[in-house]
């Protein structure tokens, strides 16, 4: 191939990949930030997105920012990268599961000014995020962590104020955790200022970190004796009540989860 001809070629490909580029950023949803998509450096902390649902069912999220005074559902409240130990773990595995619950849980408590046992009690969650795969196998390492108005089961994502640190210190209604439907289980999840069946009212300890899982049944029977005491005690001991309560098991035991909700079945 003569040099005019390997020019010609260069500026051929060139092109065509220029077009692929564009192509692939014109595919994104709008909402989507092409800069974030694969990127290998850790996202910005402190930073707002109008999050979905669905957004935060995802491994990982390239949501375009937006300034925090403007609506929006989710705040990034920490960020980091994984330990050296974790290095070259899969990018779905466990262990990486595993440090991400700890430190975002005790990160979202401390942001918020929440105890544990308020922070299993509010409409607000965390959700957390890592790198692309192909931002994975690039070397990225970073974690995000996310403060959302809900969870997966809610109808849609509540709106956040302009900065949640510290919101819990204070509690109030809009952001506590309520239940709208026959029963806890399978519920759709709402603020307790807005119309509901069920509020969180309690929790329970179950077990100190390094406690083996005490198996289901215990854990069940453990969960269902002390919420029937304490909505009883929550609803001022009325003769006729309707409690339910919320337990988990051993996947969640394992990634550091030691308590169970109860609710009271109530409008109030």
């Amino acid at each position: 191939m003569t040099r005019p001809a390997r020019r010609a070629a260069a500026a051929l490909v060139a092109v065509v990949t220029a077009l692929v580029l564009a192509g692939c950023k014109e595919d994104l949803p709008p909402d989507v930030d092409p800069k974030q998509v694969d990127a290998v450096e850790a996202p910005d902390l402190g930073a707002c997105r109008l999050l979905t649902t669905d957004d935060i069912a995802q491994a990982s999220n390239a949501t375009k920012t937006v300034e925090c005074s403007e609506k929006h559902t989710a705040q990034t409240y920490d960020v980091g990268s994984l330990p050296d130990a974790l290095e070259d773990a899969d990018y779905d595995s466990d262990e990486v599961g595993d440090f991400a619950f700890h430190q975002c849980s005790s990160a979202f408590m401390e942001y918020l000014g929440a105890d544990e046992s308020l922070a299993m009690r509010t409409i607000l969650t965390w959700a957390w995020f890592r790198p692309s795969k192909p931002a994975w196998d690039d070397g990225a390492r970073w974690y995000r962590c996310d403060v959302v108005g809900g969870n997966e089961q809610s109808k849609r994502l509540v709106d956040l104020p302009p900065d949640v640190e510290g919101l819990l210190a204070q509690t109030e209604d809009k952001w506590l955790v309520c239940a709208e439907g026959p029963t806890v289980d399978g519920s759709v999840k709402v603020p307790c200022s807005t119309a509901h069946d069920w509020r969180a009212v309690s929790t329970i300890k179950l077990g100190e970190p390094d406690d083996a899982y005490p198996g289901d049944a215990a854990a069940e029977k453990t969960t269902r004796d002390y919420c029937s005491k304490s909505v009883a005690a929550w609803l001022g001991y009325p003769v006729d009540y309707d409690y339910g309560y919320t337990w988990f098991h051993e996947a969640e035991w394992k990634a550091g989860n030691r308590r169970s909700v109860c609710w009271a079945k109530t409008s109030q």
